[in-house]
């Protein structure tokens, strides 16, 4: 049984090949992502749904539709399998009962940004890479930096200053070479493209969409939530949207399970979340455009979404329009408010970027975009615990002996 089926690198764009037994960046055609694709026949004939529950409970339980092709490869700290929780209390009181939360705030680094480092360092060592750089708001930069240590790679991370501080110690203690850069993840990622350059062939560019693999990674939220619900699908997806990995791994998930009949029925509709201060694929859509334009001066207190034009976002727009979905914007002030809400309710402390989709899940109700009826799973796509700041503390203070200093 092969431990992986990929076959080859497709462009997301002009449909060209590209081998996938050397690192690549974008289509050497038209510049646009790559993609990788699997022989499904050969992952049909070899697994079936059922048998993936007796598996390590980790993202590479789903190893046939992943890239790596030995299992010695494999750089792991046990990501993967997250809860999908029912969020009851928090539901009734916004109208959706049947509410769920997949909660990536309980990943190794703390964040969803781990699947796609564990699968896109595995894979970059695999092909013999040894140094990566890579342009982060924050938690890619993390999960990349650490999983480059424990595959004994070396990491160039180029972040904005205003990133979480906490980020960046743990960017520090992996001994990753960190820089910090007065601008945006925009203005991070010419740096990276600088440094890539400079390198003449020994630094590799991992940045967003720029290598094809971190999609296989973030692909495994949708796999787990089709096996966590008895492989079927739930009616909507809400997931914040900065890049969009994570909604384009979705959206390519549900094909491959399709393709595979592991899954049947209508596809889940995927809603786009994005802050107000930084909407490039709400105004798209809105517009019904293909691609996005350059969002000036993007600024929002949640601000793993903030990318003012992601390089993938005519694959999000696709996913978008192929599941009936939308996109949908909510304010600092709105998701700030939703954050604590969720925690007082539920007990869970949830990422701003993951309280702007509960926001938004909100909004979309109220609208009737979303019905009562139907289930729906909120991405939280990190632990609130990264971002102290959004919640400020205003608690007395006691003496010793309990009276008000």
């Amino acid at each position: 049984m092969g431990f992986s089926h990929l076959s080859n690198l497709e462009c997301g764009r002009c449909g060209a090949e590209h081998d996938s037994e050397r690192p690549q960046n974008l289509c050497t055609r038209c510049g646009s992502p790559l993609l990788a694709r699997y022989d499904l026949t050969a992952v049909r004939a070899s697994v079936r749904p059922e048998e993936f529950a007796r598996r390590s409970p980790d993202l590479w339980r789903y190893h046939e539709l992943l890239p790596v092709r030995s299992p010695q490869t494999v750089t792991t700290l046990g990501e993967g399998m997250t809860p999908l929780s029912p969020m009851t209390r928090y539901g009734e009181r916004i109208g959706l009962p049947r509410l769920l939360m997949k909660d990536e705030g309980l990943i190794p680094t703390g964040s969803f940004k781990a699947r796609g480092a564990a699968v896109g360092v595995s894979r970059a060592a695999e092909l013999g890479v040894e140094r990566l750089a890579i342009p982060t708001n924050g938690n890619a930069g993390a999960a990349w930096a650490l999983y480059g240590a424990r595959a004994g790679l070396t990491t160039t991370i180029v972040m904005p200053v205003d990133a979480p501080e906490i980020t960046r110690r743990e960017c520090v203690a992996s001994g990753a070479d960190l820089h910090l850069v007065d601008g945006l993840i925009s203005d991070a990622g010419r740096i990276v493209g600088e440094v890539v350059a400079a390198s003449e062939g020994r630094v590799f560019d991992a940045s967003t969409l720029k290598e094809p693999y971190r999609i296989e990674g973030k692909k495994t939220m949708m796999l787990e939530i089709a096996e966590q619900l008895g492989w079927r699908t739930p009616d909507v997806i809400l997931y914040p949207t900065g890049g969009g990995v994570g909604l384009i791994g979705i959206h390519k998930a549900l094909g491959e399970l399709r393709e595979l009949g592991w899954i049947s029925g209508p596809p889940p509709r995927l809603v786009a979340v994005q802050a107000e201060g930084c909407a490039p694929i709400v105004r798209a859509f809105e517009q019904g455009e293909r691609e996005s334009r350059y969002w000036e001066g993007a600024r929002t207190v949640a601000f793993g979404i903030n990318v003012p034009k992601p390089l993938g976002d005519f694959l999000i727009l696709d996913a978008l329009a192929e599941t009936s979905g939308t996109a949908v914007t909510v304010t600092d002030d709105e998701l700030l408010a939703e954050l604590r809400e969720v925690a007082a309710a539920e007990g869970a402390f949830v990422c701003p970027e993951g309280a702007a989709a509960f926001a938004a899940a909100r909004k979309l109700r109220r609208s009737g975009w979303i019905d009562p009826t139907e289930q729906v799973v909120v991405l939280n796509t990190g632990a609130g615990i990264k971002y102290p700041g959004t919640v400020p503390v205003d608690a007395p203070v006691l003496a010793a002996d309990g009276r008000l200093v």
